[in-house]
């Protein structure tokens, strides 16, 4: 069966760039400039994922036919690849024209686009080469397919493949740059339209090709949907319910500058994210964010709402300079996300909104932070905590979430939480099985800790890529027990606290 044509809706509705020289430079009054992705020499596909394939209308067989275009050697039919133009605000700054200077648009199959990331130069590459190494673009298939299964809203990864050329990365910016395996990751999402999109519009004052932009928008994703004030609003809840998924999952994504925020509310741009291990609201896994913690956990909720506040003011000239509008898509963010954030939270710990809950839920939280306890490890046996007897010692099972000795005074402390906790939740219970039950579909056994992550990189640079297919199998079922898996439910081994891709990354790939 042949492969479907490619279509474009961005390029055909939205204002492009007239020329066609592919280095870096200003590119105004356009949206997007078409590109050429550089053929690499060697393109082997390491995995893919079936659910995506499945959406995009593909079977096995068109993925494996379609390898030459996932690795940028043959043109997508039907279209011309693409790279789009868009600024944002870095680390709290704004820095102007950014775009896509690694990734490249290559069309949509069944209203899904497709995206490159490290198939080349762009204009927008600044000083980049625009490839990507095999340990970022596994980290980023990993972690897509990883978070849609665990249901929080994403991009999705359809193809890994690696090129046969080396790339040279200075993964900490310490001057040790090497080269290593490179790789390219085919991206799938309805559109990866950004806050920065629009941002680079209204810096510029092109107040008619924001005006463009936010009416494709409105029209192709918000159907139901007519103002640009109405858009703001929706943004601002999308946004603060991934806020709430991420929170209640423990991810943090580490570089949540605009240019990385997501118009669909989808967790977009995968660099040195992580999953928490011991529940530390000011932990970063990102090192050019150690000092200042910008993006740390328990930062990201604020985080949000600050880049809420940036569309909005990017949206300012279609609001009728009504500032008036954009506090109110900032109390909309914050009455969803505390809704969102408390109802997820309860549900982990099987209780329902009721007085006291909220204080049950802080005091956990103020009591996780004070010993490093597992976050994961710890929401998931609770379940095996309250269909037990009311406990009179603090329970083995969640003993082994610590990961040292905690003092006498914390059991204690934790005891008394668990009590009150194990007594409300059995009150509200029909069956402590069911209860049981709901926890478990809520608290996930398996996430992607960074040492995992690791290991599949290591082993797929030692030839073996069965170790990203396995790891991508495990994380497709997150709240299932998996018999003979249990490995990759454990706590962080020691050797990892320090270990780089495991304990801290760079925004380099």
């Amino acid at each position: 069966m042949p492969v479907p044509s490619f279509t474009s809706r961005f390029l055909r509705a939205l204002p492009g760039d007239p020329s066609s020289l592919n280095e870096p430079r200003q590119v105004r009054g356009a949206l997007w400039s078409t590109v050429q992705p550089t053929p690499v020499s060697a393109p082997t596909l390491l995995a893919w994922s079936p659910e995506v394939a499945t959406q995009l209308g593909l079977t096995e067989a068109q993925v494996r036919e379609l390898v030459p275009v996932l690795a940028g050697n043959a043109p997508p039919p039907g279209v011309t690849p693409f790279a789009a133009n868009y600024g944002g605000h870095q680390f709290g700054h704004w820095a102007g024209q950014l775009g896509d200077g690694r990734a490249m648009g290559l069309g949509e199959l069944n209203d899904l686009e497709l995206q490159l990331k490290g198939a080349g130069p762009t204009p927008y590459s600044r000083r980049g080469d625009g490839r990507a190494v095999l340990r970022s673009s596994i980290r980023e298939f990993l972690c897509s397919e990883a978070m849609h299964h665990l249901g929080v809203p994403t991009t999705r990864a359809l193809s890994l493949v690696q090129t046969g050329d080396l790339v040279v990365r200075d993964m900490f910016y310490d001057g040790r740059a090497a080269p290593e395996p490179g790789a390219i990751v085919c991206r799938v999402a309805q559109s990866f339209l950004r806050f920065g999109n629009f941002e680079l519009c209204t810096s510029r004052e092109d107040h008619a090709l924001l005006r463009e932009l936010v009416g494709f928008t409105l029209t192709h994703y918000f159907p139901t949907l007519t103002t640009a004030e109405a858009l703001l609003l929706e943004v601002a809840r999308r946004t603060a319910t991934l806020m709430a998924h991420w929170q209640a999952v423990g991810f943090v994504h580490g570089v949540m500058n605009t240019d990385n925020m997501s118009i669909l509310g989808l967790t977009i741009d995968y660099g040195p994210y992580g999953w928490v291990d011991d529940f530390d609201p000011s932990w970063t896994p990102n090192t050019t964010d150690a000092e200042q913690r910008r993006y740390r956990f328990g930062n990201q909720p604020g985080i949000g709402l600050w880049n809420v506040e940036r569309l909005g003011i990017a949206l300012l000239p279609l609001l009728g300079d009504d500032e008036g509008k954009i506090e109110a898509a900032l109390l909309e963010y914050q009455r969803t996300f505390e809704a969102e954030a408390g109802r997820r939270f309860t549900a982990k710990l099987g209780l329902s909104p009721r007085e006291g809950t909220v204080e049950l839920v802080h005091g956990l939280f103020s009591w996780l932070a004070t010993e490093e306890t597992d976050m994961t490890i710890f929401f998931r046996r609770l379940s095996e905590v309250v269909t037990a007897a009311e406990p009179t010692d603090f329970p083995q099972a969640l003993r082994e979430a610590f990961y040292g000795a905690p003092g006498e005074a914390h059991l204690a402390a934790g005891l008394a939480w668990l009590q009150a906790w194990w007594r409300q939740a059995r009150e509200e219970a029909a069956s402590p099985r069911q209860l049981a039950a709901s926890m478990n579909a809520v608290n996930p056994k398996y996430v992607l800790r960074n040492y995992l992550a690791q290991e599949a990189i290591d082993a797929a640079h030692a030839g073996d890529a069965g170790a990203v297919t396995e790891l991508l199998d495990v994380m497709r079922h997150p709240f299932d027990e998996q018999p003979g898996r249990d490995r990759f439910a454990q706590k962080r081994p020691e050797w990892a606290r320090s270990k780089p891709g495991c304990s801290a990354l760079s925004c380099s790939s």
